[in-house]
């Protein structure tokens, strides 16, 4: 409690010595005009532009509209904002983004929940319920889209169902990555590198520009991340989960006059550490040698591991997209998106924490998806605007996985699946200004969706699965085997109707209904016949503000939501009746989340810029059915999904005569209690914890030199982010723990 007290104390501290320099340069400013002139504050002003909203553009609605202008709940960050405030990775947005919650769960798979919705199961199975984009084009599978945040212009999180303009799998919301625009009028380059704990050592570069004056322009980029893992092996003395990524991406553009333009993006990125994370054991875990039981107690320290099997976690993704624009007239355009993306991912895990083969998991998915969108778009200066398009999507999927139990109870067993979807849509969405302040948005998607599944199953005595780096069995001898074989269909419509009102020049309120849906499937883990379940559906209901105040120093955003929500697809781990591990994937019930997002910016002073963010969810069930038929809705707590989220920040900006501007300021990040596991395990579930993060910075002059000295989780809170709730199969629990205490110092060159 004292340690807590410190730090709040200091943050507190830290802000009032702020204030009170922010106070004294705003008295300077007018009494000593030689020190500090008004140009300097001039460009003070446009270095904090990104406060101002209505020069902050975004595409939420596939047309490019001022933040403040949209009347949809969103949260952008754009590269000033990611940079100030650390964020490497996807995971780093939830402690700026109200009711976001982001992490890794097991090895490089991303979990997203938007207001209580999401998908925990990472397999390639299940769906994501949140929706990730890299620039227009949608990526399928977890293990691709947590992506390393490098050459981007800015970060989209769109809360509520998607669903009339983005389709399948944004019932939750959406977060899209916008890389950084090519270059058009002068070349430019930049390097950066940063060292800092745990021997990290990461170097960032891109250069762009034209290549031929107004027709053809280019840009490359490229980072190197490494640094060794957070947690110790005792059992071989090496780090655990270290990171060795490298990736780049390349873009050549063609521009014919304002006509016509074509844009070619091709991207490539390898994720290859020496060690897979290792969960910590949160209970005893027994396993036998020689015949002999043997109980390993619980970790006393998170970020000390003991594993036998955590050789590999690699990651390898290739993507190319191909966009053409055709500007018809001055107001209506038609473009074109065709992507092909590819995956192949390798990765051991030890799941029981220990240097015994209890429960050794291998698993290695191989995916490519193709799209295709023709989007046409009519935004003039008139009363009707709108957009409508036609969607394509193909995807296939590889996955095997196996798991040794040896040592727990002799046997081994190994599995292959396929699974191959197509998905057709066509869709619409149109603004019409009844008045000049009163408007109508109405949308609707229609979806249609096919899948085929087929698994096979086979089950080994005495041996290790057929998986690199075990013994030598191979696929096709095991001494059972089971075949399973599957197809389907779905399809869906989703409306959405809102209504805004422009109060006056400074408020935007709004009200809507949106529907959304999340795809159905096969239970991939299954052991009997292959069963489908149904899609996920949720209505939303939103009303919001937006509000800009004295010349856009203060902008306060509002947003209160409930959502109704059916089919929920979940997962549990138990035994069967002879004991057997039986997993279960299947739709459970029906529940409701509701709750709301406040967001706010404040400019109180030149060169002093604060931001906060507050989300409150109440999320439960109406009906959840358990595997005995019986409703336990009463027992069972939203996964992911805690009560509050809070957020305050603070960027300071102070001219230095002579050198530049120094810039310096931190976050504090609150979440509440919350479970990580479908079964509302109390002893898993995370109190409610904070961070802390500062920054300070010094950007010389000429506005190409920035050095940077950064510290993240300065408290060295030890928090769950991902959890194993193993209690009913195998007796134990196990989880994952966030980042502990980190410091770097980087240096760039802007040319």
């Amino acid at each position: 409690m004292l340690k807590k007290m410190f730090y709040i104390s200091f943050v507190l501290g830290f802000i009032l010595i702020v204030f009170e320099q922010a106070a004294l340069a705003q008295e300077n400013s007018f009494l000593n005009k030689e020190s500090i002139s008004d140009d300097v504050l001039q460009e003070i002003d446009e270095e904090l532009s990104w406060i101002k909203e209505e020069t902050l553009v975004i595409t939420a609605r596939k047309r490019p509209e001022n933040l403040q202008e949209v009347p949809v709940s969103v949260t952008a960050l754009n590269a000033a904002i990611l940079e100030k405030y650390q964020v490497e990775y996807l995971g780093d947005i939830q402690h700026l983004t109200p009711n976001l919650s982001v992490h890794v769960g097991d090895a490089l798979n991303a979990v997203v929940y938007i207001r209580g919705i999401g998908q925990l199961d990472s397999l390639f199975f299940a769906d994501p319920g949140v929706g990730i984009y890299y620039d227009d084009v949608y990526l399928a599978r977890a293990q691709g889209a947590f992506l390393d945040v490098f050459d981007i212009e800015r970060i989209e999180v769109l809360r509520g169902p998607q669903g009339s303009l983005y389709g399948k799998n944004t019932i939750g919301g959406a977060v899209k990555y916008v890389s950084s625009p090519i270059s058009d009028n002068k070349k430019s380059a930049k390097i950066a590198a940063e060292a800092g704990s745990y021997y990290k050592k990461d170097i960032k570069g891109r250069i762009s520009g034209p290549f031929i004056e107004d027709k053809l322009y280019g840009k490359l980029s490229f980072i190197s991340l490494n640094r060794y893992g957070f947690s110790e092996n005792d059992f071989d003395g090496e780090d655990d989960g270290d990171k060795r990524t490298i990736a780049g991406k390349g873009s050549v553009q063609y521009k014919y006059d304002d006509i016509f333009s074509f844009q070619v993006d091709a991207d490539r990125s390898k994720d290859y550490p020496s060690a897979s994370r290792t969960p910590a054991r949160e209970t005893p875990v027994t396993g036998y040698i020689n015949g002999s039981p043997v109980t390993f107690p619980a970790s006393d320290d998170p970020f000390t591991v003991d594993a036998n099997y955590n050789e590999k976690d690699d990651l390898d993704t290739f993507g190319s997209t191909a966009t053409a624009i055709w500007n018809l007239t001055d107001s209506a355009s038609l473009k074109s998106v065709t992507s092909y993306r590819e995956l192949e991912y390798d990765s051991g895990i030890d799941l029981d924490g220990t240097h015994l083969k209890i429960l050794d998991v291998f698993y290695n998915l191989e995916q490519d998806q193709f799209s295709q969108e023709l989007q046409f778009s009519y935004n003039p200066k008139s009363k009707l605007k709108g957009v409508a398009g036609l969607y394509y999507f193909q995807e296939n999927n590889t996955g095997f996985d196996g798991i040794d139990l040896t040592e727990l109870i002799g046997a081994s067993e190994a599995s292959l699946g396929d699974l191959e979807t197509k998905s057709y849509a066509v869709y619409g969405e149109a603004n019409y200004d009844i008045i000049d302040s009163f408007s109508i948005t109405c949308g609707l998607r229609y979806t249609k969706e096919e899948k085929d599944f087929k698994r096979r199953i086979e089950f080994y005595q005495g041996s290790a699965p057929p998986a690199p780096g075990t013994t030598g069995v191979s696929f096709g001898s095991g001494l059972e085997v089971l075949d399973f074989k599957a197809d389907d269909s779905w399809s869906s419509f989703s409306p959405k109707i809102g209504l805004s009102y422009q109060l006056n020049e400074n408020i935007l309120t709004y009200v809507s209904a949106a529907h959304g849906f999340k795809s159905g499937g096969f239970d991939g883990r299954t052991r009997t016949a292959v069963t489908s379940y149904e899609p996920e559906n949720l209505w939303s209901y939103e009303t919001g503000f937006k509000s800009a105040w004295f010349d856009n120093r203060l902008i306060v955003n509002s947003s209160f939501f409930y959502n109704d929500y059916s089919d929920l697809q979940l997962s549990s781990f138990s035994k069967d009746a002879q004991g057997n591990f039986n997993p279960v994937f299947t739709n459970a019930g029906k529940a409701v989340t509701r709750g709301a997002e406040l967001e706010s910016t404040i400019k109180p002073v030149n060169g002093l810029t604060l931001q906060a963010g507050i989300g409150f969810i109440d999320a439960y069930y109406k009906e959840y059915i358990g595997e005995d038929g019986k409703d336990i809705s009463d027992d069972r707590e939203f996964v992911n999904t805690p009560k509050w989220t809070a957020m305050l920040g603070i960027d300071y900006k102070y001219p230095v005569k002579n050198y530049g501007t120094l810039n310096f300021g931190g976050d504090v990040s609150y979440r509440s209690k919350t479970y990580l596991t479908v079964s509302s395990s109390e002893e898993l579930a995370q109190d409610g914890y904070g961070l802390y993060n500062a920054f300070i910075n010094l950007e010389t002059k000429d506005k190409r030199w920035l050095f940077s000295l950064a510290g993240k989780n300065l408290s060295d809170e030890q928090y769950r982010e991902h959890a194993f709730d193993l209690m009913e199969s195998f007796g134990y629990q196990l989880a994952y723990y966030g980042t502990p205490r980190t410091f770097s110092l980087s240096v760039s060159y802007l040319y």
